[in-house]
């Protein structure tokens, strides 16, 4: 009697541990599951906060010129270098009084020294004979903040050609320019713009990917740059 009632308490405990251990065991099953399941969530979620989308941001605005630098080429032929000289400074007289005609100060003009081609000096030519030995170039600047006057006083320039000064071509060395000095002043609100644009361009970019856009990650400020209108009306 002793050993059934031992004999069935032991199968009885048997079984109460393997049911346990079944239990412990689909316990910690499970809680590998779940802890799988978080860490792929949260994987997953990181692998998110990973991603992001480069966008330019544009902004431009129409300015006017604020400073105008206009160089005055002329040049004067002769075979006597004292004689030449003579003409290039009236021809600079010239040139000085008709600027300060249009409204001009002394202090807005400049002007460099003349450069002299002895045309016999060169090793090279283009084989024609000229009646002339030298070739003086010289030129006045003018560098004033008065656009208009500056306009005005280009419009007129014949008058210089009318006085027997022969004007030169510009060439990119000599070139008329009109600047605009102020970017500082409006370089604030053209940033924020152009910071406007670009969050609309990442959001529109996110709506098209089922996505959506959270904080600037990192912005850099870009290049502004000043160009003409067109060449025709360069102010």
């Amino acid at each position: 009697m002793s050993r059934r009632r031992n004999g069935k308490g032991g199968t009885s405990v048997k079984s109460r541990l393997t049911a346990a251990a079944a239990i412990l065991g689909s316990l910690v099953g499970l809680g590998l599951a779940l802890a799988g399941f978080f860490v792929g969530e949260a994987l997953k979620e990181a692998r998110s906060a990973e991603r992001f989308v480069t966008v330019r941001g544009f902004a431009e605005r129409n300015v006017e010129s604020d400073l105008v630098i206009w160089p005055i080429t002329f040049r004067d032929t002769g075979n006597d270098l004292v004689e030449l000289q003579k003409v290039v400074d009236s021809h600079k007289a010239e040139v000085r009084a008709f600027l300060a005609a249009a409204g001009f100060e002394p202090e807005e003009i400049s002007e460099m020294p003349p450069q002299v081609t002895d045309l016999k000096a060169q090793t090279y030519g283009d084989g024609q004979k000229r009646d002339y030995r030298y070739i003086a170039t010289a030129t006045i600047t003018l560098r004033t903040s008065d656009v208009r006057a500056a306009k005005k006083a280009m419009e007129d320039s014949g008058k210089l050609v009318l006085r027997g000064i022969v004007l030169a071509e510009q060439d990119y060395a000599r070139s008329t320019e009109f600047l605009f000095t102020g970017l500082n002043e409006i370089k604030p609100v053209m940033i924020a713009e152009a910071t406007k644009n670009a969050r609309e361009a990442a959001e529109q970019f996110a709506r098209d990917s089922g996505a959506r856009v959270g904080s600037i990650r990192r912005a850099s400020q870009g290049l502004f740059t000043i160009e003409d209108r067109d060449k025709g009306s360069p102010d």
